[in-house]
């Protein structure tokens, strides 16, 4: 086509006379002329002084060049279609099929010419471009097709090799334009252009500047299709490990673009070929835009030694936390500790690149920068590269935000700051904002302050004593929460509580945290039988903290009921609480009626089952008779129940509270006819409860107690 006559390939030599004889053929060169071809004889350098000419005869004339046509270039306009149309006659007469025999024969030639051949063919390739006098990135664009056309029918091996060296070399020049070449193409099922990547990846010479391309390509294609096949080829390259060195110097730049992409995604900003939902469990390559990014996210991880992050997050659900609508935060704050835990040489870099993320105007970039944020102050190093006071004062302004979200992140960090060693001298800012925040409506706000509540009580000076006052009023509403997490983390902050403050109880410790225990005790009695398993097993541990710290000796028995629901073993709770605590009766019994009304029945049968120790065990002087004639009518009530276990149940309370009313009437009869005193119990018989039907679902044996359901 250029006047050529081709024949065998002989290295480095026949690429420059080439890229010669394609400069005569098309006229008066475009620029200073080069000395003639070079001889075996010739110096070293002569080879490049070529190359060097070739770049500054394309520099002559802008017109035909793109400004941005460099490795080093910001993105191609967002509005720009990937594959440029032609441009009249002059694009009909470089055909693809031309380019294509051009690439195969370049090939062959690196095949003898080895590392010099390799340069040479950069300058072939220019030369033969820029000499046809169109647009060079619309000729390196058809020179890729023709590739992508003729590589799949090469043998494997040396020519396959040799072929795909081609393209390197010409992204070592354009790596820009090869680049936007290729995206067109990176959609499955085209295994010829995932090829071509992988390529581009091993060449350590090429990659960082085709990585750098891609990189731009997502910052300035957001929701678009271009995006999409970015993140597809950026998952093909990151997973040739010969692509780790190349992303060092902007690993954490890159990851963040990464994990913003997946926000915006669940958002609803998909691409064309994207569904809503993916499930990472799925078999088979992943072909939406949400799971590339998610396997180039898991690329760009393990390539650098972050399998276990990796691992952790696949154990932790935190892949398909990050590609939910409403999840996305939760994944990135569990990827985020997980980085804490087993990559924490990126955490410097990646917490430098947070800043100025934190005030974008775009949303989806902003929160996942703060969610980033809060998940790094977990690292005692990575949060003291900001003074404590300026931390502090960026989450307290986020409590002031009127979104749900930025106030739920705020709580989080204060909780994960009040984990470094000396944060509690800051209590006195932690503790308005935690305790401000139990009052919240919004479920994530409640249990983020009550984790925070949790770690702040872990530090060697916790304020035990100020804890105790101020919860006392806060914590009991929560017990009862009709939020299953909630009702589960304020029955953990109060076991907490009790652990680190068992020693004051211990010695005859009057306070506020007894009377919370006592207040809290029904309650968490009755939580055994929560329908939540979380809720049941928080309150067998807390009860075991409460046992160990005021000496009761009911632990055996606790654990039985939490794992049996025996009536027996409550019998003896019942039996030492009132001889413990008879003052208490009344207000144990007049919390038990209310759980009577409980909607879930294994509540309502338990609270039956409890009023009806309760009053077996007390003296016929220790309850009043209108509460007696409450819980009477209460559990007349419950003999209707539609739960047959919970009518029966009731029947056999209401009995009790007949039998004690009776006794309490003989009590007050004449004087001179009263009986010898007895023992109030032993005229009455104990109550006898059926089995419960409501099995407990948390472990046998996880206190010591073995044996089967």
């Amino acid at each position: 086509m250029w006047g050529l006559g081709w024949g065998p390939p002989t290295g480095a030599l026949t690429l420059t006379a080439l890229a010669e004889g394609i400069r005569s053929s098309q006229g008066p060169p475009l620029g200073p002329s080069s000395t003639g071809p070079p001889s075996e004889a010739q110096e070293p350098g002569a080879e490049t002084e070529l190359q060097a000419q070739t770049l500054t005869d394309s520099e002559a004339e802008p017109g035909d060049r793109t400004p941005d046509a460099t490795a080093g270039r910001g993105p191609r306009p967002s509005h720009r279609a990937p594959e440029p149309a032609p441009e009249g006659p002059r694009q009909s007469s470089w055909e693809e099929g031309a380019l294509s025999d051009l690439a195969l024969y370049t090939a062959a030639c690196l095949e003898e010419a080895g590392f010099a051949g390799t340069q040479a063919t950069a300058v072939t390739l220019s030369s033969a471009l820029e000499a046809h006098g169109a647009r060079l990135e619309d000729q390196v664009h058809a020179l890729v097709r023709g590739l992508l056309a003729q590589v799949p029918s090469l043998a494997e091996g040396r020519p396959r090799r040799a072929a795909l060296r081609v393209l390197s070399a010409l992204a070592l020049e354009h790596a820009q334009d090869v680049v936007w070449a290729l995206l067109p193409r990176s959609l499955p099922p085209d295994r010829a252009a995932a090829e071509l990547w992988r390529s581009l990846s091993r060449n350590q010479r090429v990659n960082g500047q085709v990585l750098v391309q891609l990189l731009w390509a997502l910052k300035g294609a957001a929701g678009t299709e271009a995006e999409a096949l970015a993140t597809r080829a950026l998952g093909e390259m990151l997973a040739v490990s010969g692509c780790v060195g190349a992303t060092r110097g902007f690993y954490p730049h890159l990851l963040l673009a990464l994990v913003t992409q997946l926000h915006e995604l669940a958002c609803g900003v998909h691409s064309p070929d994207s569904p809503k939902a993916w499930a990472p469990s799925h078999r088979g390559p992943p072909h939406s835009h949400a799971s590339c990014t998610v396997e180039a996210l898991k690329a760009l991880l393990t390539g650098d030694g972050g399998r276990m992050v990796v691992t952790c997050m696949e154990q932790a659900g935190g892949w398909r936390r990050l590609v939910g609508a409403h999840t996305h935060l939760e994944g990135v704050l569990l990827l985020a500790s997980a980085m804490v835990a087993h990559a924490d040489h990126h955490l410097r870099g990646l917490f430098a690149d947070l800043l100025p993320r934190l005030r974008s105007a775009n949303a989806p970039q902003r929160l996942t920068a703060m969610a980033f944020f809060t998940g790094l102050l977990q690292s005692r190093p990575t949060a003291q590269l900001l003074r404590e006071e300026v931390i502090l004062e960026r989450l307290r302004t986020w409590q002031g935000d009127s979104e749900p979200t930025v106030r739920w992140l705020g709580l989080l960090g204060l909780g994960h700051l009040a984990l470094n060693q000396g944060k509690v001298r800051h209590v006195g800012t932690l503790l308005p904002a935690l305790l401000g925040a139990l009052g919240e409506g919004d479920a994530r706000l409640v249990g983020a302050a009550l984790g925070a509540l949790r770690r702040l009580l872990l530090q060697r000076r916790a304020p035990v004593r100020l804890l105790s006052r101020e919860l006392q009023p806060r914590l009991p509403p929560l017990l009862d929460d009709a939020r299953d997490s909630v009702r589960a983390s304020a029955v953990g902050l109060l076991g907490t509580l009790v652990r680190r403050g068992r020693s004051g109880l211990r010695v005859g410790l009057r306070g506020p945290l007894r009377k919370l225990i006592l207040q809290s005790l029904v309650p968490l009695l009755l939580r055994l039988h929560d329908p939540s398993r979380d809720t049941a097993e928080s309150s067998e541990w807390t009860l075991a903290r409460c046992d160990q710290a005021l000496r009761w000796g009911l632990l055996e028995e606790m654990v039985t009921v939490a794992h049996y629901d025996s009536p027996e073993a409550l019998s003896r709770v019942c039996q030492r609480l009132v001889q413990r605590y008879p003052d208490h009766m009344p207000g144990f019994l007049s919390q038990t009626q209310g759980y009577l009304r409980s909607p879930q029945d294994p509540l309502r049968w338990a609270a039956t089952v409890l009023i009806g120790f309760l009053i077996y065990h007390v003296s016929p002087r220790g309850v009043n008779q209108e509460l007696l004639k409450s819980l009477f009518q209460d559990l007349g009530q419950l003999q209707s129940d539609p739960e047959p276990a919970v009518a029966a149940a009731a029947h056999v309370s209401s009995q009790q509270v007949a039998l004690l009313t009776l006794a309490q009437g003989r009590r007050r009869g004449p004087r001179l006819l009263r009986l010898p005193r007895r023992p109030a119990r032993s005229v009455r018989p104990a109550p006898l409860y059926t089995d419960s039907p409501f099995q407990r679902r948390s472990l046998a044996g996880r206190w010591g107690c073995s044996g089967t359901h």
